[in-house]
């Protein structure tokens, strides 16, 4: 999604990817991948990185993560390692090669429980997993690396959603519409009221395009990315869903303990330094490409929270196969 975006605005520029390939099977695309419209993709693991592929670059993404809470929960070494400790490794290089710009992958997560005040850039963290603690490990390490010459950008970005060519079904949206499909029925294990702001991957994309050339907020800056208008809570959710499969079933768990993940955000500085990059994909647009994506590469497993569509289940296939071990290393 981010190859194609940056293909489809930046025509004439050099695009080059780095990535261990973890994922490179699960494709989910109709038309072409977005690997493909790279000008070269290079396959390596970030703890191991070259240094000499960021000579003449002027913008450096850093989207490598152990990408979700269960991820970070059974490989917490790894996790810390490939989203924290790495990221400021390559920002430091990249700092080194005369890279202008430096975006990170951060996440809303690292507000964990707050009260019903939304969260602001200046508001308390309180990361609960390995996950949330390593972006903002991250996120304190990479501030001094940041000068007049070097501007870093941390993407505070909202929980992720939507259809791509390498789709994740370990996202709240996207599982409801699996489910929705495959089982005709949203279970919720919580009682539903839990807060979440999302983001289209989409609009992420059009985030990290404002961020590699960003006048606005100073050398280093930290930045809470989505919408106002897309903090719901789980139930309005699965009822969005609900919306678009008339024979379905939403089962709410009324007497569920107190879920430790509830947030709501302010992206009201977001939406003053980058008014040309607003999110701009609707959730009801979202349910319905979901809806059609799915639907259109025959999708109807009832059982996909055991499959490559869940990453976690990926990676332990992968250390099953001792493709990689217990660190995620290639062996």
């Amino acid at each position: 999604m981010v190859a194609k975006h940056f293909r489809a605005t930046h025509p004439e520029a050099f695009l080059a990817g780095y990535d261990i390939g973890y994922f490179v099977q699960n494709n989910t695309f109709n038309g072409i991948a977005g690997d493909t419209l790279l000008n070269v993709q290079h396959f390596g693991d970030v703890r191991n990185f070259d240094e000499q592929l960021l000579n003449g670059f002027d913008a450096v993404i850093y989207l490598a993560a152990i990408s979700n809470d269960p991820m970070g929960n059974a490989f917490e070494t790894p996790t810390l390692d490939i989203n924290y400790k790495s990221a400021v490794h390559i920002a430091q290089k990249a700092k080194d090669k005369g890279v202008k710009h430096f975006v990170f992958a951060s996440s809303c997560s690292v507000y964990g429980f707050a009260d019903s005040a939304p969260r602001t850039e200046t508001s308390d963290v309180n990361p609960l997993t390995a996950y949330a603690k390593s972006k903002v490990f991250a996120e304190e390490d990479l501030k001094p690396l940041a000068d007049d010459n070097f501007h870093i950008t941390c993407l505070r970005f909202a929980t992720a959603c939507g259809y791509s060519d390498r789709l994740r079904l370990d996202l709240v949206l996207n599982d409801f519409v699996a489910s929705a499909i495959a089982d005709k029925k949203i279970t919720i294990l919580s009682d539903g009221t839990p807060w979440r702001p999302l983001i289209h991957v989409k609009d992420m994309a059009r985030a990290m395009d404002w961020a590699i050339q960003r006048k606005e907020g100073g050398n280093f800056l930290i930045i809470n990315t989505g919408s106002n208008a897309w903090n719901y809570q789980v139930k309005e959710l699965a009822a969005a869903v609900q919306q678009l499969f008339i024979d379905m079933d939403v089962s709410i768990n009324e007497n569920a303990q107190p879920d430790k993940r509830s947030y709501k955000v302010s992206f009201d500085l977001y939406e003053k330094l980058a008014p040309a990059h607003q999110p701009q994909v609707s959730l009801q647009d979202t349910v319905e490409d979901l809806k059609k994506g799915l639907q259109g590469i025959g999708f109807n497993d009832a059982n996909f929270r055991q499959s490559s569509l869940i990453r976690l289940k990926t990676i332990q296939k992968l250390i099953d196969h001792h493709i990689i071990d217990q660190e995620l290393a290639l062996k």
